[in-house]
């Protein structure tokens, strides 16, 4: 065993811990409500056929049910033409625990539809966070004018501001406006990245000035440098701050619990979340984990894909 072992075991606990929810909340996924409440069932649970009973009670026969089936049980009495309609819902409600949450996931709650409006914000939040970061960042860095590293010092500063400070105001803006319960209110907030343009200009501090000059000789102007000189080297800072910027958005709770308020075809994917919970019984859980787990995985996937070019754009942007 090396002299570096215990940066080994520190580093393992560390995974442990990050791992544990999502272990946790993919098994949970695939449990039934039984095996959740008692914590049995290994990670996939037993996948035992489980009987839906908020299904059985949509189906709970009436008199006009128990009329309607005299016909296929003759000589029954209402009692047991009952008993076997229920048996019958009870059938037909049956499914396995996976099947069970799954589609809970998507039948209970419109979830398609909120993966749809997290993309669209996300997405719009991102690219004009580029259009604005991209400029900005490059006159911080590579232009010489009076108070450039006061501007910069205020850059700094409003990393420090949390979102929750200017919550309100933002809220109060908003309502003014008559902007409340729409896209604009889930975008416009963001718009601005203090953080992207921070790390964007970190990363054009890396540019040689002599491809800046170069570009300016072939009688380029200053905003196409930006575009069509600097953006193309900045791809991997560009991937790290969209990892960075579409988890925060996507994961965002805070500010669409607070714009959105009540027009449901606008929830964003965590408000979607709400759809399951305060269920007296506990039987939503394992839906409310299946949609947690499709919300996830889309974030994983992206972030495995682009996981070099993330390295690599937090890497470069440090250098300088």
């Amino acid at each position: 065993m090396t002299r570096d072992w215990w940066k080994h075991l520190i580093l393992i606990l560390g995974v442990i811990v990050v791992i544990a929810p999502f272990y946790m909340m993919v098994s949970y996924s695939f449990k039934s409500p039984g095996e959740i409440d008692r914590g049995e069932g290994g990670f996939f649970g037993r996948q035992e056929m489980m009987v839906d009973e908020r299904c059985v009670k949509l189906r709970d026969p009436s008199r006009d049910d128990i009329a309607a089936a005299m016909d296929r049980f003759p000589g029954q009495t209402d009692a047991a033409i009952r008993t076997a309609l229920v048996a019958e819902a009870e059938a037909d409600c049956s499914m396995r625990p996976v099947v069970f949450n799954y589609s809970k996931a998507f039948t209970e709650a419109p979830l398609l539809r909120y993966l749809l409006n997290g993309v669209i914000v996300t997405a719009s939040i991102f690219l004009i966070q580029v259009v604005v970061a991209l400029p900005a960042a490059y006159a911080l860095a590579k232009l010489k004018f009076w108070g450039r590293e006061t501007v910069f010092g205020l850059v700094l500063f409003c990393l420090l501001i949390p979102v929750h400070a200017i919550a309100l105001p933002l809220y109060i803006m908003l309502t003014k406006l008559g902007l409340t319960n729409s896209y604009a209110a889930l975008v416009v907030p963001w718009t601005i990245s203090v953080f992207g343009i921070f790390l964007m200009r970190q990363f054009f501090m890396t540019v040689p000035d002599d491809l800046i000059d170069a570009a300016r000789m072939d009688g380029m102007s200053e905003l196409a440098i930006v575009w069509r000189v600097m953006l193309p080297t900045a791809v991997p800072a560009l991937m790290a701050f969209a990892i960075f910027s579409v988890v925060a958005h996507w994961n965002d709770y805070f500010w669409p619990r607070i714009v959105i308020s009540g027009n449901r075809d606008l929830f964003t994917p965590p408000l979607g979340l709400r759809e399951f919970k305060g269920d007296a019984d506990g039987s939503f859980f394992g839906p409310m984990m299946a949609t947690a787990t499709v919300i996830v995985t889309p974030l994983i996937v992206a972030f495995l894909i682009a996981q070099k070019r993330f390295i690599e754009g937090i890497t470069l942007s440090g250098m300088k």
